[in-house]
């Protein structure tokens, strides 16, 4: 899996009903997160709060898919102690990877590890642990692998999410540690007569190749 290829395509028993992920996803982004095995620690912190984010995701036209080694009734099963221990409730869906289809397809465990989660632990799957951002376009954009013992960053994932987005329609980069608001890079692919042009009051330049300007729209 490499950043800017197609993401693959499947059919998937959710907690919502079965999906066919392009058609499901739209013309939205798309967010695959995937956890090892149900019931255990911090996947259900991770879970919780990615729940609490949902307006978040919502208002940046983000779809949230959640995958798990296990069949969907166990997370249904194990919705219900997320709600109880985080405050929130998963109401995004939860594809249930029981033949571990999805997890193989996504270069999550390999061609060799069976055809199901039967008898499989936690650190079986250990693997299964990584974000996957997809565009409207359908290609990959992010991918960021965890270990289990290290909970994600789900701030640091809407972060990304604003800065693709903003240089998705803008010819800009963000710097280390952007935060929307905040000044941004000319795209070293945009010319001086270009940027002369989209920013008439100019811009900050300590290096030839470092171009400093306002967000375009904040």
């Amino acid at each position: 899996m490499r950043i800017g290829q197609t993401a693959p395509d499947f059919q998937a028993d959710t907690t919502h009903g079965s999906i066919r992920f392009h058609e499901w996803l739209g013309d939205s982004w798309g967010i695959i997160f995937s956890h090892p095995k149900d019931f255990t620690p911090v996947c259900t912190t991770e879970l919780g709060y990615v729940a609490r984010l949902a307006p978040e995701f919502a208002k940046r036209n983000v779809k949230v898919i959640g995958l798990s080694v296990d069949p969907t009734d166990r997370h249904s099963e194990w919705a219900k102690d997320i709600q109880e221990t985080q405050g929130y409730m998963p109401e995004f869906p939860m594809i249930g990877d029981t033949e571990l289809a999805v997890s193989k397809l996504y270069d999550m465990l390999p061609e060799e590890a069976g055809e199901s989660c039967e008898g499989r632990t936690a650190a079986d799957n250990q693997t299964v642990r990584t974000v996957y951002v997809i565009g409207p376009d359908k290609k990959i954009k992010l991918i960021l692998a965890y270990p289990m013992t290290t909970g994600r960053n789900f701030d640091e994932i809407l972060r990304v999410v604003d800065s693709m987005q903003l240089t998705a329609k803008h010819r800009v980069a963000t710097p280390a540690n952007w935060q929307h608001g905040e000044e941004v890079i000319i795209a070293g692919s945009v010319s001086n007569d270009e940027a002369r042009t989209i920013y008439p009051d100019g811009w900050k330049e300590p290096k030839p190749y470092l171009r400093i300007v306002p967000q375009p729209g904040a």
